[in-house]
């Protein structure tokens, strides 16, 4: 008899495997601008010079092949500045909340669990290189022994592993690598089996009970349930299949575009000119400087969308 797999073990194959196709993502990416530095030479002659307004102006001399490939430089740039500008917006945000909440002092006999002020029953696990659990006033008051066991008991499994720093840096990557967008969904997918693996954690303390967990969730209420979250406490299995078919088409598109830019290097030719002061009759640096710009302007834009 074939079982499906635990939300926990799939939530770990979802993991793994959305970072593995950023790690390949990241590394076509880094292949790229390796490329560009490889075939770009700087000389001290102008490589090429046209005209314009009475001014002798040096140009980068290139070839169909280095244009293709610095056309993909850009889209690298942009990676790198999506991912850097996503990554300090995390940081950021996890020390501003950790500094605005209203603390007020450990729950007693659980040393990982702060209590916060609030009139709203809440309760989360935020941090992280070392996330804590917080729940409010109004939480601690409402709930039952009980049902206040089995809320813990499902942060607590967030907490063990590190589920905020894991989706944090999972929708950096996805919005940095946005020509992968089966990312996303990897990110979305593992969001929900993080939940529902939190939700057995919580069931096994009480030896599949539903009652106290139930109970808490209808506390909490007023923030949604989540009907797949449901639909498990019912005992109905929720679809967790991976993607494949969206999956096979990234890694058939990564394997092409690797294969692409590996032949463009072979027959790319890139000369520039370096001359100062930069501002020059010859400013050909600069003018070889505006695609990397334009990569510039397309990562900030990026980022911007995806945070």
């Amino acid at each position: 008899m074939i079982t499906a797999p635990s939300p926990l073990r799939g939530a770990t194959r979802t993991y793994r495997l959305g970072l593995g196709l950023a790690l390949v993502g990241l590394l076509l990416t880094a292949g790229v601008l390796i490329a560009v530095s490889a075939v770009l030479s700087v000389r001290t002659a102008p490589a090429h010079e046209i005209a314009a307004l009475g001014q002798h102006l040096a140009v980068p001399a290139a070839n169909a092949q280095a244009v293709v490939l610095l056309l993909l430089a850009t889209l690298g740039v942009s990676v790198v500045l999506a991912g850097a500008y996503g990554a300090i917006v995390v940081v950021s945000a996890a020390r501003r909340l950790r500094r605005e909440l209203p603390v007020l002092d450990r729950l007693p006999g659980h040393r990982h669990v702060w209590v916060i002020l609030g009139d709203h029953p809440n309760a989360f696990c935020a941090g992280l290189l070392s996330p804590a659990v917080f729940i409010s006033t109004a939480a601690v008051q409402q709930l039952s022994e009980e049902q206040l066991e089995a809320v813990l008991a499902h942060e607590h499994l967030h907490r063990m592993r590190r589920d905020p720093l894991r989706i944090a840096s999972a929708r950096v990557l996805a919005s940095a690598l946005f020509f992968l967008p089966v990312l996303r969904r990897l990110t979305e997918r593992y969001c929900s089996l993080a939940e529902l693996a939190a939700d057995e954690r919580a069931l096994a303390r009480f030896d599949g009970d539903t009652a106290p967990l139930a109970g808490a969730m209808l506390t909490f209420a007023e923030r949604g349930i989540a009907p797949e979250r449901v639909d498990h406490m019912s005992g109905r299995m929720p679809d967790w299949g991976l993607p494949t078919a969206v999956m096979g088409l990234s890694l058939l598109g990564l394997s092409g575009l690797g294969l692409l830019v590996w032949q463009l290097a072979r027959h790319a030719h890139l000369q520039t000119t370096l001359t100062f002061p930069l501002v020059s009759a010859q400013p050909c640096i600069i003018m070889l400087a505006v695609i990397p710009l334009a990569g510039a302007a397309l990562g900030a834009w990026t980022a911007r969308r995806g945070f």
